[in-house]
């Protein structure tokens, strides 16, 4: 994992995620989860990537699982996008880096759009 990928867990949640001003993508996992360890290239690539545009964190649904109730987890790998402390965008189960590109290039354009009006 490298430095722009920020772990959090249930005690952290608000700060990190809930009132972050940049989008935050979020992945939910688990160490026993073999698509979730697919999934972490992936994640560190983003996170490489849109570092200072967006905002990359994971979260084990093991050491967190109050958050991971709260957004009604049950299948993992599951990603949501934030944007204002709110689920903008969810998927679950493995994704391609292209895929999820197209879905942080959207939703980056969106809240440019928002902010300019």
């Amino acid at each position: 994992m490298n430095e722009n990928v920020h772990v959090v867990g249930d005690a952290d949640w608000n700060v990190e995620v809930l009132q972050a001003s940049e989008l935050v993508l979020v992945d939910f996992w688990a160490e026993w989860c073999p698509p979730c360890r697919k999934l972490a290239p992936v994640i560190d690539a983003l996170a490489q990537e849109y570092a200072g545009r967006v905002k990359v964190v994971k979260l084990n649904v093991d050491e967190a699982p109050e958050v991971a109730s709260r957004y009604a987890i049950f299948s993992i790998p599951t990603l949501l996008l934030f944007r204002g402390g709110e689920v903008v965008e969810q998927h679950v189960g493995y994704r391609p880096k292209e895929e999820l590109k197209t879905v942080l290039d959207a939703h980056q354009g969106e809240a440019a759009r928002e902010a300019a009006s």
